[in-house]
């Protein structure tokens, strides 16, 4: 077995918390204590929430920690403004009745609000949960009631409107908070933001802080769902010693800066329900006196850019989708220019591209490299708002290799992490000190990470130990006891490898192995992947054939998106027509091309199916059918996750009859 880290006893553990000497290595209550997972070469003393908060009010107080527009102007809040109004927030969820353990929801974007609503809900004791902005009412029914939530926090009128759908379905629920906006009516125990914010006026401080000097950092602090892919949304309960640790460490792997060094600035605009965000916008943000910016609800919508180019972030994170929309964006853009542009970015990009691969320190070559920064690729950089960034990070799904190379090729190397929300985020960092194409890192400092039933190419399943790792699953105790082995180590479900240097692959996902009928095991995304590097013309590929006797594929071809909705239109992006225009058709939308089953594209995918299932390892591996959907897969669709990661099953049911097809005689 092969093996990177490995403690030699992982069950040696010892309590934070001398109280509670019973306390096991994980709970399935909110009340719970755990205990604590350690390691002598990284022996940080646990904390609570407010004591990191604490440390880092003494060294950055004065800098300003959260920019965010109002009227067309950054208005910025300092971090010792930003903890004087995350008391106040406290003292008055204090005041609405927020019992000890229970939640406070919020559903919501980014803001400043979003940020002082989760750290006064610690401060009192509660539980921090996010609900994503897409979820139904439901949705957010179940969710709101499984985690026990007193006060649910929500950014406007149409998430209000969700909420009174649920609320008398919710006996716990004491008060609805809205941030933005005016309250279209008055109600019993809703209130406006600036209302809230003074409600705890009255609230002596000595009873703040006798809660604060209560908490213990094995005790639960904040709840992350999981998406729910495979089955009903799991709170996966995260304790002050995950949120503070892995803050401090997994940050560091990345080669963030602490403000004494340099005050990075980052761009806040990925969903905080999910660790990811929360985890670098919110906690690393005040564990290490970061400036965060945050960007309008409209940032994936477009928005984005205009953003970055005002925040000039020195760190950027994106998921894989967000990277692709901007490599796709500047393949439009470079379509729509003259010859000679377009032989430059060609050029500049072939000079940094190879110079990144082989790493090459000839003479000449850092000369043509420096003429394709000044002529080409600074420029773009710029125009991308990324002028002053000097880390891009990519997590929550596995990153297409085509998108790695051409961001290697604008000089813009892209490090992943990887890790789940059980995980408390990132368990294995890449940075620029540490990082090998294809691979998510290494494991952080005084974290482990080991493979279990490896196969004979070296492929097993990934598990982790280590302070990142969450308390358990709320109120699902089996669920829990299936996550973790009888040592303790939490198993991921995802399929890797680790090189003898301690870089770790992620190579595909356990309850995504398709099994065919003669059962082949046959991961999924390296054909995939290949497919949508062979046919750029191809937004999405999904392989399926679970029992089948042999693989087939649901297409969709790249389309322009509606700005308002978020929503895949019929018309085809400019890279695609380009594709259309050079195989011979005048296609210039999706439909003309499905309906009428277009000729010239067809053969053109077949082509490229036919090149993919040349390098093929085995037959069984070849795809011998496919299919081109009419709209391309979304959030809205229910084909993807709110991160952008596809739900496998819901797609399986939603085109049923697509794929039945296939296999009728």
């Amino acid at each position: 077995m092969t093996e990177s880290n490995e403690i030699s006893n992982p069950s040696e553990t010892r309590t934070i918390s001398e109280e509670d000497p019973a306390a096991s290595l994980w709970t399935t209550s909110a009340e719970g204590m755990v205990m604590l997972r350690t390691d002598p070469t990284c022996p940080q003393a646990p904390m609570t929430v407010h004591e990191m908060f604490q440390e880092s009010l003494e060294k950055y107080g004065p800098l300003d920690a959260m920019a965010s527009k109002k009227d067309g102007k950054w208005e910025k809040v300092t971090f010792s403004e930003y903890y004087r109004l995350s008391r106040k927030a406290a003292k008055s969820f204090l005041k609405l009745g927020l019992q000890r353990f229970h939640s406070v929801a919020i559903l919501g974007f980014n803001s400043p609000e979003w940020f002082i609503s989760a750290v006064g809900t610690v401060f009192a004791g509660g539980i921090v949960t996010g609900i994503y902005t897409t979820s139904s009412p439901e949705a957010c029914h179940y969710i709101a009631h499984d985690c026990r939530a007193n006060i649910i926090v929500v950014e406007n009128q149409k998430q209000l409107d969700k909420i009174t759908q649920i609320w008398d379905r919710l006996p716990l629920l004491k008060a609805v908070v809205m941030y933005k906006g005016r309250l279209l009516e008055e109600r019993p125990n809703l209130y406006a933001m600036d209302e809230f914010m003074e409600l705890g006026n009255e609230v002596p401080d000595q009873e703040l802080d006798a809660i604060l000097r209560s908490q213990k950092p094995n005790q639960c602090c904040v709840l992350i769902y999981t998406s729910g892919t495979t089955g009903k949304p799991k709170g996966a309960m995260l304790s002050h010693d995950n949120i503070t640790w892995t803050s401090a460490h997994a940050s560091r792997a990345g080669d963030m800066q602490p403000a004494e060094i340099q005050q990075e600035t980052i761009v806040s605009y990925l969903p905080l329900s999910h660790i990811a965000a929360q985890i670098y916008d919110l906690w690393t943000g005040i564990k290490w006196g970061e400036q965060v910016y945050f960007a309008e609800p409209d940032a994936l919508k477009g928005g984005l850019v205009d953003v970055l180019k005002e925040a000039r972030p020195t760190s950027h994170m994106g998921v894989p989708r967000v990277w692709e929309k901007i490599m796709e964006k500047i393949k439009e853009v470079s379509s729509q220019s003259g010859f000679l542009k377009k032989k430059m970015l060609s050029w500049a990009m072939s000079v940094s591209l190879e110079r990144n691969l082989n790493c090459s320190n000839s003479d000449l070559k850092p000369f043509r490299m420096r003429l394709a920064e000044a002529l080409v690729l600074a420029k773009i950089r710029n125009a991308l708002g990324f002028s002053r960034c000097q880390k891009h990070f990519c997590g929550a799904a596995p990153l297409p290799s085509e998108v790695t190379q051409f961001f290697l090729g604008l000089n813009i190397p892209l490090y992943q992490a990887y890790g789940m929300s059980e995980t408390t985020g990132p368990h294995c960092m890449s940075g620029p000190y540490v990082h090998r194409r294809g691979s998510c890192g290494k494991a952080v400092s005084g974290c482990k990470v080991k493979l279990t039933n490896q196969d004979e190419d070296g492929n097993g399943e990934i598990c982790f130990w280590g302070r990142t790792v969450f308390m358990g699953y709320l109120n699902m105790e089996d669920k829990t006891r299936e996550a973790f082995d009888e040592d303790g180590w939490l198993h991921s479900g995802d399929l890797g490898k680790i090189d003898r240097d301690g870089f770790v692959y992620v190579t595909g996902r356990i309850k995504e192995i398709i099994i065919t009928a003669g059962g082949e095991n046959i991961p999924p995304i390296p054909i995939e992947d290949a497919v949508k590097k062979e046919l750029p013309i191809i937004s999405n590929a999904m392989l399926v054939g679970e029992q089948k006797k042999f693989l087939s594929m649901l297409l969709t071809l790249k389309c322009a998106i509606d700005l308002e909705t978020s929503d895949p239109t019929d018309a085809l992006t400019q890279e695609a027509r380009d594709f259309c225009q050079k195989v011979g058709s005048q296609a210039t939308t999706v439909s003309e091309i499905v309906r009428m089953r277009d000729q010239a594209v067809y053969a053109a995918i077949q082509d490229g199916i036919n090149r993919v299932n040349s390098r093929a390892a085995a037959n069984v591996q070849r795809i011998q059918k496919w299919a081109v959907l009419e709209k391309d897969f979304s959030i809205s669709g229910g084909e993807f996750g709110p991160t952008m990661k596809l739900k496998r099953q819901a797609v399986a049911e939603k085109y049923k009859d697509a794929i039945d097809s296939f296999y009728r005689d």
